[in-house]
């Protein structure tokens, strides 16, 4: 397995709209491996293909306290949407900030598993938030998208900042 380098905000690559998945061979299952490896040691409960330049209708989450229940959606759609809930959302592809964001509450989801066999699956809660928030990752939208234009330039903003002052300490613990 191999840690990927997840895109961030305001990447623009981050846009692009994924393609269907056709082939589930050991290519994908190995991208499955990785995408996970990535997310776990990101402290995610959910990572898009998107988010690390793959651009497959695929994503990866894990929103069990445990980090033990890892689940796999392949080529997903929502069949059905209900509710209203409010949730705070971060992201990998945007570190460090957060916001509240109306989605559905209860979905239905069909996709496909890593042997290409098709599922459907009821969706509630957090849950539901969580694949509603990777599946626009694969058709190019981030949650900031749903902030107004003037919170979304601060986020990049602050953003900026924050790549500014690493890449001095970085630069800085090098001359140490």
């Amino acid at each position: 397995m191999a840690r990927l380098n997840i895109l961030e905000f305001p990447d623009p690559r981050l846009k692009t709209v994924a393609d269907e998945v056709k082939s589930f061979d050991s290519e994908l299952k190995k991208l499955v491996e990785d995408m996970t490896e990535t997310m776990y040691s990101a402290n995610g409960i959910g990572l898009a293909a998107t988010q690390v330049n793959v651009h497959k209708r695929l994503l990866v989450l894990d929103v069990s306290e445990e980090q033990d229940q890892l689940l796999v959606y392949i080529n997903p759609e929502i069949l059905s949407q209900s509710g209203e809930q409010n949730q705070e959302e971060g992201c990998l592809s945007v570190p460090g900030i957060y916001a509240s964001i109306k989605r559905a509450e209860f979905v239905t989801v069909k996709a496909q598993n890593t042997d290409g066999k098709i599922f459907e699956e009821q969706l509630e809660g957090l849950h539901a938030v969580c694949v509603q928030h990777e599946m626009d990752h694969l058709i190019g939208r981030l949650f900031v998208d749903y902030l107004s234009p003037l919170k979304r330039n601060m986020v990049r903003k602050k953003l900026e900042k924050q790549r500014k002052v690493a890449a001095k300490e970085a630069q800085e613990h090098l001359l140490l």
